[in-house]
């Protein structure tokens, strides 16, 4: 195992509140969660990083917040600014404040999201110098306004996409080290925004995280969506993470990746 690595290979995560299985619902009919699973599962996932060399930076529990644990919807990099986001779910706005230091402790610039906008990072695709947001519940016009400010002199190009089938872009799309994106068709609103679509035959094969120009990592509940993948020639590393999924969560919102 790898016990050492540079610090642009950070993994910013949160363990899972004992609350977990109260967590916000949008599109999901509500079954129970196993508290003692979902913290065994989240070991494995950071487990997984670790093993790879990641360094790996644990956030404060946050008890009080069920979603906490998704931990990507609070903050999102782009380089060397780190925006601070501003959650659609009043439930979630309490988790700003242990991500605030953690954000001002990388060095990076930092900005935020203010009122009347509001955006999760569960909304923000990243492809090349392209950002995708999505307009969800979640994400309203002013907090994708409030990006593109922010983005658009950085030299990104900001494209606003539709999601009426999913809680986030995220849950129906993410995009491969190529830059091609991948979804689930029952799930994406649009594929036509996209300049690469690929479509995968399961809903939990939706989300990848790129670790690598050649690795990804991927939901142990998607094994047709690994071999496709693998037939591509990447290398998949899977770990399960169903009670996550029971609550709209996904191998991308379980951290933040600061490289």
């Amino acid at each position: 195992m790898v016990t050492s690595q540079p610090a642009h290979r950070t993994l910013l995560v949160r363990p899972p509140s004992p609350a977990l299985a109260d967590g916000e619902l949008t599109h999901l009919e509500r079954v129970p969660v196993d508290p003692a699973l979902a913290a065994r599962q989240w070991t494995g996932y950071v487990d997984v990083f670790r093993d790879l060399g990641w360094a790996v930076r644990e956030l404060p529990a946050a008890d009080a917040h069920p979603d906490g644990v998704f931990v990507e919807d609070t903050v999102v990099v782009f380089d060397d600014l780190m925006v601070l986001t501003r959650p659609g779910a009043l439930s979630r706005r309490g988790e700003i404040d242990s991500m605030r230091p953690v954000a001002a402790a990388t060095g990076r610039e930092v900005a935020e999201i203010a009122e009347p906008g509001t955006l999760e990072g569960g909304d923000i695709l990243k492809v090349g110098s392209t950002v995708y947001v999505g307009r969800t519940a979640r994400t309203n016009a002013d907090g994708a306004a409030q990006l593109r400010a922010l983005l658009e002199p950085r030299g990104r190009r900001v494209v606003e996409v539709p999601v009426t089938r999913a809680l986030h872009l995220k849950s129906a799309v993410t995009a491969l080290p190529d830059g091609t994106v991948i979804g689930y068709p029952p799930l994406v609103d649009d594929p036509s925004v996209f300049e690469s679509f690929l479509p995968v035959p399961e809903a939990e094969g939706t989300a990848v995280v790129v670790l690598d120009p050649t690795t990804v990592l991927l939901s142990e509940s998607a094994p047709a969506t690994a071999e496709l993948l693998r037939g591509r020639g990447l290398t998949v590393h899977t770990t399960p993470v169903t009670e996550f999924e029971k609550l709209e969560g996904c191998v991308t919102c379980l951290s933040v990746r600061v490289r």
